[in-house]
């Protein structure tokens, strides 16, 4: 058995040679035979430029694709969202963007699925299998590089640390090989993180029982092959070596010219439709917000709301500086204003008691005699 990420078919070269021989030829032949050779590449491609046996059309799948984004759509928009305080009445217009995050990717899934049809070799898996994670499986991709496991199949009922789920799981009957397919959306969202890396070594893991697991699960389905593909569904730059395709791409997956084009269709007509969603959502929102009753003047709830969190303002007394002094006797003169003149403003026997402030910053003591330190269940329960 061998277990690798998926690569681009040899076919590219041809492709190329004959693009470039066809070029040749179109400078070379005269007007009339230029009309003729457009008008023939209209009618049905010729066979030297495509790499793989079987083609599709978006004519082909328009129906199904249709039925599959109205479902979507339907979902997106029956969604019922749940208050926040913070987005208020843009809550719908949030619910709306989450949605549309999840369903795009089971859009997605379906859309594969469909389009595999076109090629009978093709058996896809995708009713949310669970591959277990067998720790030798995880030890053995974890401690070496993926490449020195070629021939190594483990037991798909040893004992196991969780599970994982693919997306999809296609099997090319005819040379027995089998790619473990999870769909993105768009991997912009990963960045330099790690769940990446941790999302590779488990569908590695997967990969090294899948041959037993399909032959024991799936009427004793056999391959020799399996590969790993993470597939961008925004077509940003690929990285075969490290499992990572663009949606773009999928044609070589499938062995299906035209796939890709297709899968491109979709999302345009998709992301069509989700924006007119959002558009007439976020006009309600606006139009709400329009609606929405003048701020409220400051009343005495909110006084008391402010005394409540920053504490009341007690008056300080002014202490006057006096210009009139003479001699070594300080003496102030006649009409002098100055504090220890006119006496202090407040009482010597006043101690600020009656003040509730005055009590509450009174009882306050550090550090306290005991503290209590636990679970937040425990201090709740106290």
């Amino acid at each position: 058995m061998t277990i690798h990420t998926a690569k681009t078919p040899a076919g590219e070269v041809l492709r190329s040679a004959s693009a470039a021989s066809s070029t040749m030829s179109f400078v070379a032949g005269s007007a009339s035979r230029r009309q003729f050779g457009e008008h023939f590449a209209v009618q049905a491609e010729p066979s030297a430029l495509r790499r793989h046996p079987h083609l599709v059309r978006y004519p082909d799948v328009e129906a199904d694709f249709d039925v599959l984004i109205d479902r979507a759509i339907a979902v997106i928009a029956d969604g019922e969202p749940v208050e926040d305080e913070i987005l208020g009445h843009y809550v719908n217009v949030a619910s709306l963007v989450r949605a549309v995050s999840f369903r795009e990717g089971k859009l997605l899934e379906q859309a594969v699925e469909r389009l595999a049809k076109v090629n009978p070799d093709l058996i896809v898996l995708m009713q949310s299998i669970k591959l277990p994670l067998v720790k030798a499986a995880i030890e053995a991709v974890a401690g070496n590089d993926w490449r020195q496991l070629e021939g190594v199949r483990l037991d798909c009922e040893a004992p196991a640390k969780g599970s994982y789920t693919p997306d999809l799981i296609i099997v090319n009957r005819a040379k027995r090989a089998a790619f473990v397919l999870d769909l993105k959306r768009s991997l912009a969202s990963y960045g330099d993180t790690s769940r990446l890396e941790e999302l590779k070594l488990r569908m590695l893991a997967s990969a090294m029982i899948l041959p037993d697991w399909l032959y024991k699960t799936q009427k004793r389905l056999m391959v020799e092959t399996v590969g790993v593909a993470i597939v961008d569904g925004a077509s940003r730059p690929s990285d075969h070596a490290a499992g990572v395709w663009a949606l773009s791409e999928i044609d070589d997956l499938l062995e299906i010219d035209g796939a890709a084009a297709c899968m491109a269709e979709l999302r345009a007509r998709f992301g069509r439709r989700v924006q007119q969603l959002l558009e007439a959502e976020a006009r309600r929102a606006i139009d709400h917000a329009g609606m929405l009753a003048p701020t409220p003047a400051i009343t005495a709830s909110t006084i008391s709301l402010h005394t409540r969190r920053f504490g009341t303002l007690r008056a300080i007394p002014r202490v006057m500086i006096c210009e009139d002094v003479t001699g070594d006797t300080e003496d102030h003169g006649p009409g002098c204003l100055c504090g220890d003149c006119e006496g202090s403003s407040f009482d010597d026997d006043d101690d600020g008691r009656d003040d509730p402030e005055a009590l509450a910053d009174d009882m306050v003591c550090w550090p306290p005699e005991h503290i209590r330190i636990g679970f937040a269940r425990r201090l709740l329960d106290a």
